[in-house]
């Protein structure tokens, strides 16, 4: 080793380190629970409407170049309920047409409202309080269909979701980032910025960020799969390789090197900065992509010496700086695990019970269509296959053989996460026909269940309900009227209690950050956007409505959970 190198940490160093961020990772979780009994997480006192973040990034002097929209024409989209059991075949080429059509249908704006003298946009992907913190960036090769500064060489774009147009960060020579299948595979990369979250949830802001990750995630991977693209985390890569993919260091100052211990109100320009989370290949379905994360990472170092384009536009003139959820951050920074190796899980059809619960609705009727609920009516009761048929489609393996158990993530879109599933359903049923109300439980992975089963009441049924599909893992465990206690665990939201079923979820939480490191911290709430995005998308494919609810106290649900640990991530209705 030369001897002007750095020391390597010890074994015993990095073991300090990890249980240092295991605990603030636990720290920013305990600390960001609402409770019954002690109040509601820190956050701002009122809406500072003067210092709102601009919903819109735009690297200035950088410029946009339109991408094609595309009007709901018949045969435009393959049905939305065909998506889970087959991809269109065959797969579309890597083109100015199809990175339209991808992003259009994932993560562009789907409408406009206005109420008096406010106008506000909606969104295809959905996200908490309406404030997308998720920015989407490209890396491509050629689009040789495309007159354009795209058309010569690859390049890294950022996508305007305003306008429905990319502008250039930077062009690449030939790069080992596209090396087996030239010209036919992508490069998406998600990031977040905390402050557009932090302005109305101060705390709680990284909570919903990486919950937005996870919707984000799941609206590509089935925008990609109408394409016949398959999509899959490339989670080999670490948090510094996925910043000089972006050119990040470029784009923002830094933050200063002595941060305050308490939230402070001032002038921060590096709090609108943006936090790279992942990275996703996007490849012809049945495809077998070769990715050498050590090579990809010697790659990523050289593109701090790119020609770098565009400097982000201000969001807002004033910031109040959460020290938490940089803290956090920071300690669940991912580092390059290129030992993982990259692979591609089997493909497995999801359960269908009958085609026509899906109104013969195509994939982009129901994601450009999908609204969050404001209310429920209180009335509409859910035809029991109709509730079978969502939970079928919220099962990460699909269906599986004889033998085979829920778990690994193969069914469609939960086959863009790279470990098995972690999380449950606790769900509240109200009013789904010949379905006695009461408390249900969806385990989607078994591997789970006895651990479950011990750690929840003695007192619970844990019976499979009348009509269930042999393949979905459903089980009843307690039979009652649940509207009051699923609105008293939602912030005393009515809402949770008018719909046909409530549901909260549970995530394995102290177990994985110890067996994984606490990176894997935000990928738990990644899991539960995806799951989050099915719901939202199969309530409005079905004919219904559905809403995230995020205010809901975290510790006084039915289920307690390893350790004495629940993380309810997610509060939905439907």
């Amino acid at each position: 080793m030369d001897s002007n190198s750095p020391p390597l940490p010890s074994q015993h160093h990095r073991h300090q380190e990890e249980e240092q961020s295991q605990q603030q990772a636990m720290k920013y979780h305990n600390q960001t629970k609402h409770s019954l009994t002690t109040g509601y997480a820190r956050g701002p006192r009122g809406l500072d409407w003067a210092n709102q973040p601009n919903p819109f990034l735009r690297f200035l002097s950088s410029t946009l170049h339109p991408l094609l929209h595309f009007p709901p024409l018949p045969g435009d989209s393959p049905l939305y309920h065909s998506l889970f059991s087959s991809f269109p075949s065959p797969p579309h080429p890597v083109s100015h047409a199809s990175l339209s059509r991808l992003l259009y249908d994932s993560l562009s704006l789907s409408a406009w409202k206005t109420t008096g003298f406010s106008t506000w946009s909606l969104r295809v992907n959905p996200s908490s309080g309406n404030l997308h913190p998720t920015e989407a960036h490209i890396i491509s090769p050629p689009l040789p269909d495309d007159n354009s500064p795209f058309s010569s060489s690859p390049f890294v774009a950022h996508y305007s979701p305003k306008d429905h147009s990319i502008e250039l960060r930077a062009r690449l020579e030939t790069s080992p980032l596209f090396p087996i299948h030239a010209g036919s595979e992508l490069l998406l990369v998600l990031s977040s910025i905390f402050w557009r979250e932090a302005w109305k949830y101060g705390e709680r802001a990284l909570r919903y960020c990486n919950h937005d990750v996870g919707h984000a995630l799941a609206a590509v991977a089935l925008a990609a799969a109408s394409l016949g693209w398959d999509a899959r985390l490339l989670d080999g890569l670490g948090h510094d390789d996925l910043d000089r993919l972006l050119g990040l260091h470029r784009a923002y100052p830094p933050p200063p090197s002595q941060l305050p211990d308490r939230p402070v109100r001032g002038r921060f320009p590096w709090i609108e900065s943006q936090h790279p989370d992942c990275a996703l290949l996007l490849f012809p379905f049945g495809a077998e992509p070769s990715v050498d994360y050590s090579a990809l990472s010697a790659a990523l170092s050289r593109f701090p010496s790119l020609a770098w384009l565009g400097t982000p536009n201000s969001l807002s003139k004033d910031h109040v700086y959460w020290d938490i959820i940089y803290r956090t951050a920071e300690a669940v920074k991912k580092p390059p695990t290129p030992s993982d190796g990259f692979s591609v899980n089997p493909f497995h059809k999801s359960g269908l019970i009958s085609e026509s619960l899906y109104k013969g609705l195509t994939v982009r009727e129901v994601v450009r269509k999908r609204r969050s609920a404001v209310d429920m009516d209180g009335v509409h009761v859910m035809k029991r296959e109709t509730f079978y048929q969502i939970l079928l489609h919220c099962l990460p393996s699909g269906e599986v053989g004889p033998g085979e158990k829920q778990g690994k993530q193969f069914a469609l879109p939960f086959r863009v996460l790279t470990w098995d599933a972690e999380v449950h359903a606790s769900l509240f049923v109200h009013k789904v026909a010949n379905l006695p109300q009461g408390l249900y439980f969806l385990v989607r992975n078994e591997d789970h269940f006895d651990s479950l089963r011990r750690a929840m009441s003695s007192g619970f049924e844990w019976v499979k309900p009348e009509g269930c599909p042999a393949g979905l893992p459903l089980y009843r465990l307690a039979r009652g009227n649940c509207q009051e206690l699923a609105k008293q665990l939602s912030c005393h939201q009515e809402i949770a209690s008018d719909g046909c079923f409530s549901l909260g979820m549970v995530a394995r939480f102290e177990p994985v950050l110890h067996e994984r490191n606490a990176w894997m911290y935000p990928r738990l709430f990644w899991e539960t956007g995806v799951l989050g995005q099915v719901l939202y998308l199969e309530a409005h494919a079905v004919g219904i409505s559905a809403t995230g609810i995020g205010c809901y106290f975290d510790d006084a649900g039915l289920v307690k959970w390893w350790d004495g640990q629940v993380a309810e991530n997610c509060q939905g209705s439907g």
